[in-house]
Formats: C-alpha cells, sequence, structure tokens
C-alpha cells in the first residue's frame, strides 16, 4: 500500500507541479499514457491530490448548478455568505457578483450595440461595481419610463451605465406610471415614445431587479409611485414581485392585475424575447418575488446570495405550480 502511494504521489508531483505532461511521464516510467492517466485519477480519488482554488469572490458553486438545473438558467451567480455579513454588504457582494457577468457579456458586443436597464437597489449594486470602459460604445437604453425623483434605484441608472461604457444614453420620455390605462395608451401614441419602446425591445442584454410588495422592500413605495396601502391592495389581490415595473403572482402570472395596464415601458413579454437577462436581487423578503420571476423565465442569469437562495428552495418546494 506504501510503495502504491509513493508510486502515484510521484507521478501526481510530476504532472501537478512539475508540469510534466503524461508522455513524458510515461517515457520516464516505462508504462502507457493511459496508465498515467489511471494513477492520477487514483491520486486524486485517495485524496492524495488536494485542490484549492482561491475565489476572489466566494460563490457557492454547488447551489449555482442547482438553480441552473432547476429553473433553467443559462448561468447563476450566487454569494457565499458569512454569518457576520450585513444586508449592505451582501448587497454590495452581489452587485459585485453580477458585474462579473456584465463585464464578461458586454466585453463580447461589437461598439455601436445597446443594452437595456430597468431599475432596483440590485440594478444599482451591479452597476457601481461596473469597471469604466470608456472605449466600448455601448448605448445604453431605459427599459421603463421615469419616477418624478432621483432615487438610489430609480430608472436613471441608465445614465450612470452609459457613462461608464462611453456611449449613448436613450432615456424613456414618458413617466412610469400614470393614473389611468387610456392615458399609457395615449402616451403610446406619441412617435417619441414609441420609438423609445421599440428601442428597448432590440437591446442584447437587460439588466433588471427584483421588486417587492412589501414596505421595507418596495422601490414604487420609496419613489413615492405607492401608497402603503396600494402595496397592502396588490399583496391581497395575489400580487408578490414586481420586474420592469409589471407586477406578476408567485408563477409569474401577470395578467390580472391592472396596475400593469398603467405602466409604460417594456412588457415581461417583452423581457423574456431579449437574448440576455440578468435580474439581481438579495433577501429573504423578495424570495417569493425572486421564485415568481424565475418561474415567469423574466432572467436568464440571477445574481443573488446563498441565504436568499435557500430560502427561494424550501418555498418552490412547499408551494408547486
Amino acid at each position: 500500500m506504501e510503495q502504491r502511494e509513493e508510486l502515484l504521489a510521484t507521478v501526481a508531483s510530476l504532472y501537478y507541479k512539475m508540469n510534466q505532461s503524461q508522455a513524458e511521464i510515461a517515457s520516464r516510467l516505462d508504462v502507457s499514457v493511459a496508465t498515467i492517466s489511471r494513477y492520477l485519477k487514483e491520486a486524486r480519488e485517495r485524496g492524495l491530490v488536494q485542490f484549492h482554488i482561491r475565489m476572489p469572490i466566494p460563490r457557492d458553486l454547488e447551489m449555482e448548478q442547482f438553480f441552473v438545473k432547476r429553473f433553467d438558467l443559462k448561468d447563476a451567480y450566487i454569494l457565499q455568505t458569512s454569518g457576520e455579513a450585513d444586508s449592505d454588504s451582501l448587497l454590495e457582494g452581489i452587485g459585485r457578483l453580477a458585474s462579473v457577468y456584465l463585464e464578461h457579456v458586454i466585453g463580447s458586443f461589437p461598439p455601436g450595440s445597446s443594452i437595456g436597464v430597468a431599475w432596483g437597489t440590485g440594478v444599482h449594486a451591479a452597476v457601481s461595481a461596473l469597471p469604466d470602459h470608456y472605449a466600448q460604445n455601448i448605448d445604453v437604453v431605459q427599459l421603463l419610463g421615469g419616477v418624478g425623483e432621483l432615487v438610489v434605484d430609480s430608472p436613471d441608472l441608465g445614465r450612470m451605465v452609459a457613462q461608464k461604457l462611453g456611449g449613448r444614453h436613450h432615456d424613456l420620455h414618458a413617466p412610469m406610471l400614470v393614473e389611468r390605462a387610456t392615458s399609457r395608451d395615449l402616451f403610446l401614441q406619441e412617435p417619441v415614445v414609441l420609438e423609445g419602446i421599440i428601442r428597448a425591445r432590440g437591446v442584447r442584454l437587460a439588466i433588471t431587479g427584483i421588486g417587492s410588495v412589501h414596505d421595507e422592500a418596495s422601490s414604487f413605495l420609496r419613489a413615492g409611485l405607492f401608497s402603503r396601502s396600494d402595496l397592502s391592495a396588490l399583496r391581497q389581490a395575489g400580487a408578490i414581485g414586481e420586474a420592469c415595473g409589471r407586477f406578476y403572482d408567485i408563477n409569474g402570472d401577470s395578467e390580472r392585475f391592472e396596475i400593469n395596464q398603467r405602466i409604460i415601458g417594456i412588457e415581461l413579454s417583452d423581457l423574456r424575447a431579449i437574448p440576455q437577462s440578468v435580474a439581481i436581487a438579495r433577501g429573504i423578503t423578495k424570495a417569493p418575488a425572486i421564485l415568481g420571476a424565475l418561474r415567469g423565465s423574466f432572467m436568464r442569469v440571477l445574481a443573488t446570495d446563498d441565504l436568499t437562495a435557500r430560502a427561494v428552495i424550501e418555498l418552490d418546494r412547499g408551494q408547486p405550480r
């Protein structure tokens, strides 16, 4: 046994430490390349070879793979948390993770391409972490109308991204929420608004948040668009979350919520049709909203943390479709 392990350790050292090829080691030991391959496999199985990979941003790769398979995602970025991290630190962490994805994807786009930006604290965290690439010449399109006052998670985040990527910012010249559906219809008849919607539908990538209907986590409430009683009425009607200003239930269905007929911006069907999309969100209270968005296929990539991810999994098991 000892001699066997010594042989395996020698082969592993030559391969992993000395960077010798399997053919070189096979020649040295007078065995076949296939035998060296089996030796290396056995060395790993016996624990003689152990790998340590330092992740600059700690990730739960196993949970990421679960989410990709369970919800048919293209990818998932799930922050591995430590016990002492506070909410702001966790939000910053998933923003940094999302920016890794964004930098990689946007870097593959040719100059003159366009991406779309919605709103939300998660979106703010991601675009804040995105490095400056002034030479990329990527245009940024607002996916929904504006709000009355500038808040940290407002749709005006698109302007920040455009500055970082050296491109133009295309505003949507309309409010996000109007009093009546007929008012929205009038806005959509305006050529400049319709042009903005068409441009938003044509982006290559959408960066969105996932909103909550709970008072403490509602962007609509922070922006002064809703009152607490408005949110309460939505909860009673079965709404659990919001994406691109559109509210939906636990299964991602949005048809029955009248509020959606008063939103100016892309529809959820438009969001699904965008080739690449990433949603950034965290928090136990947002777990139902994230689950509904996953079931509704409102994203192709999710960035969150492991605490939130576990809550989503438990909810998914407890509330089947």
